[in-house]
């Protein structure tokens, strides 16, 4: 996509391009060089930190693009073998369909069990995927055929997979050794799993006891320099003709910690908020923190209504006082009308089980800052 065609440089939830991706050079140097060199990646950090797109930055470079078939499937949403195979499946198919290569041809010759789903348009005449979750009558089967296409390339092929920590929870028994095997047995295609649930992540990939145990090189991510996304921010903004002050992107950077994905979201309402021949300065800062959370308001009020009654008093305690500690002591309990310990701590698990609360040392947070100032204010 040419810079002409976007609109605010700062790209929030996709990868456009290099000229809109801020660093990561030791990280994406690192990453080329294990895959390159046969080591499966483990790439572990907080949500929101960047992952996908330094994935989708590295498949970008030409040492992937040109030697590699490139494949990403995010599995956040699954919960069974079935589902993990529809997804896996689906996202090959829908990235080599417009290659028009003799491999891409074969995919319903290889992939036997999915040719329910082939079906040709018929204004175009051209195949399509259309499948259901239902058609996945043996999962099993269904993934031996696809690692067997994977292996039948034209080339090497190089597989992402995204919150990869869900296989942990799938109903079915001894997911991870069934797909560690599979997985060993590639000859020619390679995997970097991703995952933003550090714990889970690192148990499955550091503990003796599991089947991926040292199967792959493990990776975290950083927070991108403060400096460097200064730079990065003031390049972005005087390419449009504008200018923004050094210390807002600064003061921006340090609310958020680094948090990527946070950063951007308010750099582009501020970079929104500037005209042509302005200069950004701190006077906008509450205006486009102000925009992003009414962006979100309804989705937060969805968010907080499919709580309990009882996670919400305790999400709501821990978003006004910010870095919560002691939250089963009787002080933090009285000085936010909650019923008892117990009750607090039964309600953390299921928080921290879906990221909505964050721990880190004896301090518990809400892991999304707008949802947390939201939260604070409204409640």
């Amino acid at each position: 996509m040419e810079t002409a065609n976007i609109l605010n440089p700062f790209v929030v939830g996709r990868y456009v391009s290099d000229r809109f991706f801020c660093d990561r050079q030791k990280e994406t140097e690192f990453l080329i060089k294990q895959i390159k060199n046969g080591r499966n990646v483990a790439l572990i950090s907080p949500r929101r930190m960047g992952k996908t797109g330094l994935i989708q930055h590295c498949f970008n470079q030409e040492q992937f693009r040109e030697y590699y078939h490139t494949f990403f499937v995010d599995i956040y949403a699954t919960t069974s073998l079935a589902e993990f195979a529809y997804l896996l499946g689906k996202a090959i198919y829908d990235e080599l369909k417009p290659k028009r290569t003799v491999w891409t041809e074969r995919f319903f010759q290889i992939i036997r069990s999915l040719r329910v789903g082939f079906k040709l348009d018929t204004m175009t005449g051209e195949p399509s995927f259309d499948i259901g979750l239902g058609d996945i009558r043996a999962p099993q089967t269904t993934l031996d055929e696809i690692f067997e296409y994977l292996e039948a390339a034209d080339k090497p092929c190089l597989v992402a997979i995204d919150e990869f920590q869900q296989i942990g929870s799938y109903e079915e028994k001894n997911v991870e050794a069934l797909l560690r095997t599979k997985i060993q047995q590639c000859k020619q295609t390679m995997f970097i799993f991703s995952g933003s649930k550090q714990h889970l992540m690192s148990n499955l990939f550091n503990s003796s006891s599991k089947p991926f145990y040292q199967s792959a090189i493990s990776m975290g991510l950083e927070p991108i320099p403060m400096e460097i996304y200064t730079t990065f921010a003031i390049r972005l903004f005087e390419e449009r003709g504008k200018q923004v002050e050094p210390i807002l992107v600064e003061k921006v950077y340090q609310q958020f910690n680094g948090c990527t994905w946070f950063v951007q979201m308010i750099m582009n309402e501020l970079f929104a908020l500037t005209a042509k021949d302005e200069c950004c300065d701190t006077s906008k800062l509450d205006t486009a923190w102000k925009n992003v959370i009414q962006t979100q308001e309804g989705s937060y009020k969805d968010l907080l209504s499919r709580l309990a009654p009882k996670q919400k008093l305790v999400l709501q305690a821990i978003a006004k006082e910010g870095d919560a500690r002691g939250v089963t002591s009787s002080a933090f309990i009285k000085k936010y009308n909650l019923p008892s310990a117990s009750s607090v701590q039964s309600a953390l698990k299921p928080l921290l089980k879906t990221g909505l609360v964050t721990q880190e040392g004896d301090a518990y947070r809400v892991y999304d800052y707008f949802f947390a100032d939201w939260l604070a204010n409204e409640y």
